[in-house]
């Protein structure tokens, strides 16, 4: 890894290193995420990276990545569960109508849990996409809440020393995601009642959600605690993953003042898709970084003139605050 100073510690998608592997692995047969760590260090100023459970250890021991890691300079953000590998979850993971199928899939909760301890990790996020509806008629809402209430008891008192984070989503793949939005997830959280229980926010998800990311931000920070941050852009349509910054910069800034406010102090992670659209991921990642650092200059140009800020907005004055930012972001008339 190229070492130079960032305001943030950066991590990323792994998949996203994929792309173009017959020319970067000529006569490869596998690609592991070894490897993709390894192209990934490559990116300058990229300090960590996230796991997939169980698709990114298939082959792979945890005691294996921590050596990469180790031997690379790069740390490790944290592992990921993905249910969607098992077509068994279809109708669901922690919600499904079967108990024995949620058992299954809360063994597999557990079993990544303890290979992030082994890997030397201490935060696994829960996206759960699997559960949730497609038609009216078809769930049984309370009953299904309660299931993921249980579930996530157990999983959090798994390893009191590992914090769980839910990553909320719209929907998708189901029509309808159990855990949709920031408010409904913070009710989540207050039935579990865990204290390593926590909330990650991802820019394209609360877009779509019809949110604005610095209140989602804060409001967690309010109800629960912030532990994962996922930096993308998009169009409120659907998760698009593109570039931080590229589409919402002011939202994006106000979302990087109210973090520094809060107190945040976890990693930035690029949840963007550079496979999807034929990007050469390593450009596309640096690109993400360099984005995030050049807003960082703005933040220390709002957080300078922060009085003045907090006032206007205090005030709700929009056109103070506007004026505020446009000279932060191009400079005096």
């Amino acid at each position: 890894m190229t070492a130079i100073q960032t305001r943030f510690d950066y991590a990323t998608r792994l998949n996203g290193f994929k792309a173009d592997a017959a020319k970067v692995w000529p006569g490869r047969n596998r690609i592991t995420a070894l490897d993709l760590i390894e192209r990934a260090a490559t990116v300058p100023g990229l300090s960590a990276v996230d796991f997939n459970f169980p698709d990114h250890l298939e082959g792979t021991a945890p005691k294996d990545i921590r050596a990469k890691l180790d031997r690379l300079g790069i740390s490790l953000n944290g592992f990921a569960m993905r249910y969607y590998s098992d077509p068994g979850f279809k109708k669901g993971a922690l919600a499904h109508p079967d108990q024995g199928i949620r058992a299954k899939a809360l063994d597999l909760t557990l079993r990544g849990i303890d290979a992030l301890a082994e890997a030397g990790g201490n935060l696994m996020t829960l996206w759960l996409g699997q559960d949730g509806f497609d038609y009216a008629f078809q769930a049984d809402y309370l009953r299904m809440w309660d299931d993921v209430v249980a579930a996530l008891q157990v999983i959090t008192a798994h390893n009191p020393q590992v914090d769980i984070s839910i990553e909320y989503k719209p929907n998708e793949p189901r029509a309808f995601s159990l855990l949709p939005d920031v408010s409904t997830t913070l009710l989540m959280v207050g039935d579990v009642a865990a204290k390593n229980l926590g909330v990650t926010l991802d820019f394209a998800h609360v877009l779509y959600a019809d949110e604005m990311p610095a209140y989602a931000a804060a409001l967690i920070a309010r109800r629960s605690r912030l532990l994962g941050v996922h930096l993308n852009d998009g169009y409120a349509k659907r998760d698009d993953g593109l570039v931080a910054g590229s589409v919402h910069v002011i939202q994006t800034l106000e979302l990087l003042y109210v973090l520094d406010k809060i107190g945040y102090r976890n990693a930035i992670y690029f949840d963007t898709f550079p496979d999807a659209v034929g990007l050469d991921p390593v450009q596309e990642c640096s690109a993400n970084i360099s984005a995030v650092e050049g807003m960082a200059r703005v933040l220390d140009k709002l957080k300078a003139n922060s009085q003045q800020l907090d006032a206007a907005i205090a005030a709700q004055d929009a056109v103070a605050s506007q004026r505020i930012l446009q000279t932060a972001l191009y400079g005096g008339a």
